[in-house]
């Protein structure tokens, strides 16, 4: 098997014939090649970071969501306990209506009715 100083030796030996110029080629194939594996990288790059803020963004906005929707059901809390504490009020009311208004005047006609 031939080691690397062989390889070299015949290489740079054979670099005038046609040999020489598909090795031209074979490097700027290469280069090309690896021209377009850098553009790739870039282009990945340049994707993965517009992702990232695109999520970040969105992060944002569901935290603002989230804040939102505490804030909503906190406020629908406050507005269900004044009206638990008004249907109290009402009922209250009413039997202080039917009390006064409706009880009492009975009695004072049986009262009166059975006075002579």
């Amino acid at each position: 098997m031939a080691n690397y100083s062989e390889f070299e030796s015949a290489n740079s030996q054979g670099q005038d014939g046609p040999a020489s110029n598909d090795g031209g080629q074979l490097d700027s194939a290469g280069q090309a090649i690896l021209k377009l594996l850098q553009k790739a990288a870039g282009t990945a790059e340049a994707n993965s970071q517009q992702a990232l803020e695109r999520a970040q963004q969105l992060s944002s906005q569901l935290h603002a969501a989230q804040d939102r929707i505490a804030e909503l059901e906190a406020e629908s809390q406050r507005y269900l306990e004044k009206a638990e504490r008004a249907e109290e009020w009402l009922s209250k009311i009413s039997a202080e209506i039917e009390d006064r208004l409706i009880n009492e005047p009975e009695e004072r006609r049986r009262q009166m009715s059975r006075q002579p």
